[in-house]
C-alpha cells in the first residue's frame, strides 16, 4: 500500500508539473486513492485546461471523465481506461470492496460511462477496459496536431 501511495504521489506530481501548459496529457496513470484524485481533478477542472488521454488511465484516474467537461477531453488511439470497484485494505491487508466508494465512483462518471459499466455487470474487483471504437464513440479523438504535441 505504501508503494502505491508513493507511486500515486509521483504521478500526481508529474501531472501537476504539466498543468502550467495549456493541455494535460495522461500517458500512464495507475490510479490511487479517490480523495487526492478528486482534489487534483477539481483543480484541473477549474484551470480550464484540456486533457488528452494518451495511454493507460486506470482506477481513480478514470474520474477524469466525470470531473472534466467532455468538450475539454480527447483520446488518442493509445488511450485505455481501466475501471474496477473501489476498495480498502482489510485487516489482513487484502483488498475489501467499499460499497460507498464504489457508489461514489459511479455517481461521478457521466451517464454514458455508467451505462457502459452496467452493461458489463457493474464495477467489481476485476478491471474492465474501455478502449478503441467504444471509447472513441464516447469521446472525441484528438486531432493530429494536438496529439503530436508531446
Amino acid at each position: 500500500m505504501r508503494i502505491a501511495a508513493v507511486l500515486a504521489g509521483a504521478v500526481m506530481a508529474a501531472l501537476a508539473m504539466t498543468t502550467a501548459q495549456a493541455t494535460v496529457r495522461i500517458v500512464a496513470d495507475p490510479g490511487g486513492q479517490i480523495g487526492p484524485y478528486l482534489e487534483h481533478l477539481t483543480a484541473l477542472k477549474d484551470s480550464g485546461e484540456r486533457v488528452i488521454i494518451d495511454g493507460p488511465c486506470f482506477s481513480a484516474c478514470t474520474m477524469v471523465l466525470g470531473v472534466i467537461p467532455q468538450e475539454r477531453i480527447c483520446v488518442t488511439s493509445r488511450a485505455k481506461l481501466g475501471f474496477h470497484a473501489a476498495w480498502n485494505p482489510g485487516e489482513d491487508g487484502r483488498p475489501v470492496t467499499s460499497k460507498a466508494a464504489t457508489k461514489l465512483l459511479m455517481d461521478i462518471y457521466p451517464e454514458r460511462v455508467r451505462s457502459w459499466i452496467k452493461e458489463r455487470g457493474g464495477l467489481t474487483p476485476r478491471m474492465m477496459y474501455l478502449t478503441g471504437r467504444e471509447l472513441a464513440a464516447m469521446y472525441p479523438t484528438c486531432n493530429s496536431a494536438t496529439a503530436a504535441a508531446r
